[in-house]
């Protein structure tokens, strides 16, 4: 039998990503958090997302904030990725930024603060980070994955972006992977 957790996300693919990372054990039901991400670091919104839903469901949340900062681009999008262009034009941003760029300048990481928070008259909250080094490649590639990942190529993995990868493939690398993991070993506590 598996244990309800809720996810703040109005996102069906990071409910689906997180519920595959954190595996049969839990089942990974999102929420619209309903608030605005106003933190100035990955790990602020992480936290007002898990604590507004921990709020109105009475019930342990787990929420995160994640981005590419691409290096050449002074670290942006960062923690503003998703709102940094119109959804469509995430990628093709990046790549008008980039071009010209050399492949050696053109680092980046994936970043993923993930935060869990405990409602109840004594309440608590921990936040983790994941993150991945990679480089932007010169097109997108691939079909899977979501947000900016058929132009991440992560340096740990085969040339490939995660969008060219198998599901578990991408989590056993990503920084939603990586920091999803380690607070799955908190929420028995």
């Amino acid at each position: 039998m598996s244990a309800r957790i809720f996810l703040a996300t109005g996102n069906p693919h990071k409910v689906e990503e997180v519920q595959h990372i954190l595996g049969p054990a839990w089942r990974v039901e999102g929420r619209d958090p309903g608030v605005e991400e106003t933190g100035e670091t990955f790990e602020e919104n992480a936290l007002i997302k898990a604590r507004a839903v921990a709020a109105a469901t009475g019930e342990v949340a787990i929420a995160d904030d994640s981005g590419i900062e691409i290096d050449a681009l002074g670290g942006a999008p960062g923690v503003r990725s998703a709102r940094w262009a119109a959804e469509g034009d995430w990628i093709p941003r990046v790549l008008r930024e980039l071009e010209g760029v050399p492949d050696e300048r053109r680092t980046c990481r994936y970043v993923c603060a993930a935060a869990v928070v405990w409602p109840g008259p004594a309440p608590r909250e921990m936040v983790v980070r994941g993150t991945v080094e990679g480089v932007v490649a010169h097109a997108p590639r691939g079909t899977g994955g979501f947000g900016y990942d058929p132009i991440m190529v992560p340096v740990e993995g085969d040339g490939r972006t995660f969008a060219e990868m198998t599901p578990a493939e991408k989590h056993a690398l990503s920084h939603r992977g990586r920091a999803f993991r380690e607070l799955a070993r908190h929420l028995v506590d």
